[in-house]
């Protein structure tokens, strides 16, 4: 399985967005690179790139994988930004994250792959499984008592579970409003058609 292992923070600054969810990036306002500063006026194509590299970060994933989860969204019917995001929040180590099960994103993913997760009190190690309505995710029996899980419910107690949610089980498909604001969903879009 192949995953990014470079610095995080320096995506962050890439991105100025804060990708993997703290704010210490935020020590050094420019751009990474020698000269760290942006070359004018940003082009449309730069600005639609930025905005896939921003939200493929964001849920950890690779190029290959991306631009295929959009083959797939384009596919179905409806609208194909709305379909991709809905695609990318029901990825099991996203739901897991968002249920409060993990700390981080990649410790969610980490948590999947290594067979600590349970849907439906299966196991199951991708992180790209598709979660449907109905489907309800736990951990491993004998991994919930360890101690890393009591550190992780201490210090996410404070973080809410999305709307469609309820009791560690998918109650319906996220809608655009439950879905993050600050992703430009038409900009992705507008990238993949050209």
């Amino acid at each position: 399985m192949a995953r990014y292992t470079g610095p995080k923070w320096k995506i962050s600054r890439r991105e100025n967005f804060s990708v993997f969810g703290d704010d210490q990036w935020k020590k050094r306002p420019t751009l990474p690179g020698q000269h760290g500063t942006s070359r004018g006026r940003t082009s449309n194509y730069g600005i639609q790139f930025r905005e896939k590299q921003k939200v493929k970060r964001m849920y950890g994933m690779l190029e290959k994988q991306f631009s295929n989860l959009y083959k797939t969204a384009s596919k179905a019917t409806g609208d194909t930004g709305i379909k991709m995001l809905q695609l990318l929040e029901t990825r099991l180590d996203n739901v897991v994250y968002k249920l409060n099960l993990a700390k981080t994103m990649n410790q969610a993913r980490q948590f999947v792959s290594h067979g600590h997760i349970f849907v439906n009190s299966k196991r199951v190690n991708l992180p790209s499984y598709h979660i449907t309505v109905g489907d309800e995710i736990s951990y491993e029996p004998s991994f919930e008592k360890s101690d890393i899980i009591k550190i992780i419910k201490e210090e996410t107690k404070s973080r809410t579970v999305p709307k469609w949610i309820e009791n560690s089980k998918v109650v319906m498909v996220p809608t655009r409003d439950m879905i993050d604001s600050s992703i430009q969903e038409s900009l992705i879009v507008e990238y993949y058609s050209r």
